[in-house]
């Protein structure tokens, strides 16, 4: 079994996921069930799915759970921009989240092509 904690792509989704619970704090209160409950949701599948990926048997599922995190932080990142297209969180509170996105979407697609790499040279 992997150690998730281990993973810098983890350590900066946990980060991501406990940022967009401050930003979406004040959110208005008609969007609990719409953008707040989908930021929140994307936010936190990010991280779970690193985790659940890390205690899968095999390198293909840890793989896909990999991918369906990355998933999840394009469909965060479309979200936090909607936030800021609404209005409703300051620019920089959102600049500052989209940052940690970015850098997190890097390292996360550098440990999945990493892992893909070292699929391919297996025989």
């Amino acid at each position: 079994m992997r150690d998730h904690t281990k993973l810098r792509a983890f350590e900066l989704a946990d980060e991501v996921a406990l940022l967009v619970y401050g930003m979406t704090r004040d959110f208005p209160k008609e969007e609990i069930y719409g953008i707040t409950s989908q930021l929140r949701r994307a936010a936190v599948s990010v991280p779970s799915n690193i985790v659940e990926g890390c205690a899968r048997s095999t390198e293909t599922e840890y793989l896909r759970f990999l991918e369906i995190a990355f998933g999840s932080l394009r469909e965060l990142h479309y979200q936090i921009g909607l936030s800021r297209r609404l209005g409703y969180s300051k620019g920089s509170v959102i600049e500052s989240i989209e940052e940690k996105v970015i850098k997190t979407e890097k390292v996360l697609n550098g440990l999945i092509r990493s892992l893909r790499n070292a699929n391919s040279l297996q025989p």
